[in-house]
């Protein structure tokens, strides 16, 4: 597993899939608000942490589609699908080098990127958990999403339509703690819910994941 995650983080940073391209883009939209929006720092404050949660959620579908898709192009995925390691093991690999590559560096992006939206103070520290919470059970989505669309041709917009709804709950409990957060509320609600949704996700996906995979491959 462990040079399975070393070749996935190699190819990942080689390819031009990794957190530049992600953390690129995250950089943009956070800039492109204050313009969208005014520069009222009072509003800016007010939709900072729905704008960083998106932003992030965003900035992580731009990899999705070279999850499996190298490993299917050269023929890898034959045999990793016949390898020792099971196919749920090939899976949540897949799911933690995308983590890696991409939701790690957008957590600790967020908080100097909340600078640029006047995040308060108190809210940084929970925007932060609340990404570490949420962006693994994006990575695992996004890894069951490829796993559906790894062989067709131009599936990266079918791949968005899919994964988008099933991103709903962790973007809207992400940022209800990145706002309670911030404004000094009780969050052990909306904290609870995260960290439950990020662990059915870790625990069921990676079996859907690794179905999906065995059809496409048959």
């Amino acid at each position: 597993m462990i040079a399975l995650l070393r070749r996935d983080l190699t190819l990942a940073v080689r390819a031009g899939g990794g957190f530049g391209l992600g953390l690129a883009f995250f950089l943009v939209v956070v800039i492109l608000v204050p313009f969208a929006v005014g520069p009222d720092t009072e509003i800016l404050a007010r939709i900072a942490p729905g704008v960083l949660w998106l932003g992030a959620l965003l900035a992580c579908l731009l990899s999705l589609d070279r999850i499996f898709a190298l490993d299917w192009e050269d023929g890898s995925m034959d045999l990793l699908a016949t390898a020792p390691l099971p196919l749920e093991g090939v899976v949540a690999v897949k799911a933690l080098s995308h983590w890696l590559t991409t939701g790690l560096p957008l957590t600790l992006a967020a908080p100097v990127l909340g600078v640029l939206l006047n995040l308060p103070t108190p809210g940084f520290a929970w925007l932060v958990l609340s990404l570490a919470l949420g962006t693994p059970a994006l990575s695992i989505i996004g890894a069951f999403g490829a796993a559906l669309t790894v062989g067709l041709k131009r599936g990266g917009l079918l791949l968005s339509l899919l994964v988008l709804p099933l991103y709903v709950p962790t973007l809207i409990f992400g940022a209800e703690v990145a706002r309670r957060g911030s404004e000094g509320l009780e969050l052990g609600s909306p904290l609870a819910f995260l960290a439950g949704i990020s662990l059915g996700v870790a625990a069921l996906m990676p079996y859907a994941a690794a179905a999906a995979l065995r059809v496409n491959l048959r």
